[in-house]
């Protein structure tokens, strides 16, 4: 049974037509009149009978190119068996596919399941030196995010507030999801500069840098506020090759290419519940 409602708690999402008031009212000289959309998001715990080829792609969108080199099958089915525990978020109801996912995963608990033991020995080989995994007999919640490209900001703070209360239920049910430490795992990406021949090319103007290396980019916004609650945190290269052009093939309406990395960011459990605060406060224009 769905246990969400029509707007986010303790947040409601602006209205679109609201939102965008300003703007229509300046862009009121132009020549095409904009349409304006308004969608009522629902969240939903995870349903194992309609949700596991919506959380399957999802999950291949944030692992992106290494995706491959794990069973996703396995994870969403893993993911599947905890209902009670994480969100999805749908616009038309629970039969649909979800836009977006939030759920966590006991690595010590699962140990023992192939897929889990590929993702513990990836995240392990990604992590050194800067984010050192705990060893047992710590309690490792590996949070799993993604999201549609243009899914609003504004969905993710619930997703946050109600993972928090679904872990202290489980907790307080004697269930094994009293973490000592959360991995989030996330994308982010860097700016490359075109490898087209110089007529073929976007003409830019100065590149930008950032002198103490390649600058860094978020898909997800709030990784950056939550790197502020953080023992520690890194970006790292996909093992899978892509094509020496694939950053070009990315470039859309900007000058530089987009090369995406995996991003980690390890919380103590002490710490997390205020980095979500932080989060909530972020996305929320505070």
């Amino acid at each position: 049974m769905a246990k969400r409602k029509s707007k986010p708690d303790p947040e409601d999402l602006p209205d679109a037509s609201d939102q965008r008031k300003a703007q229509d009212d300046d862009d009121s000289g132009s020549d095409e009149d904009m349409d304006m959309v308004n969608v009522d998001f629902e969240w939903f715990d995870p349903q194992p009978a309609v949700d596991f080829h919506g959380l399957k792609t999802l999950l291949r969108q944030l692992l992106d190119v290494d995706s491959q080199l794990f069973d996703l099958s396995e994870l969403t089915d893993l993911i599947l068996s905890q209902p009670t525990l994480g969100s999805t978020v749908k616009v038309d109801g629970n039969e649909t596919d979800p836009y977006a996912f939030l759920t966590v995963l006991n690595l010590e608990t699962h140990k023992d399941k192939k897929v889990i033991r590929d993702l513990t020995s990836y995240l392990t080989r990604k992590s050194t030196p800067t984010v050192p995994l705990p060893p047992a007999p710590a309690q490792i919640g590996l949070i799993l995010t993604e999201r549609f490209i243009n899914m609003p900001h504004e969905t993710v703070p619930p997703m946050y507030t109600m993972l928090l209360e679904e872990i202290q239920w489980a907790i307080d049910a004697s269930e094994p999801y009293n973490f000592t430490h959360y991995l989030v795992l996330s994308k982010c990406y860097s700016e490359i500069a075109s490898t087209l021949p110089s007529e073929d090319a976007p003409r830019s103007k100065k590149a930008k840098g950032n002198k103490g290396g390649e600058e860094t980019f978020y898909f997800h916004p709030e990784d950056e506020v939550l790197q502020k609650h953080a023992l520690g945190w890194t970006s790292f290269e996909y093992d899978t090759p892509v094509d020496e052009g694939a950053s070009d093939s990315k470039r859309a309406f900007q000058e530089l290419g987009v090369k995406p990395k995996g991003h980690l960011v390890l919380i103590e459990a002490s710490k997390f519940e205020g980095a979500v605060e932080a989060v909530k406060g972020f996305l929320s224009g505070q």
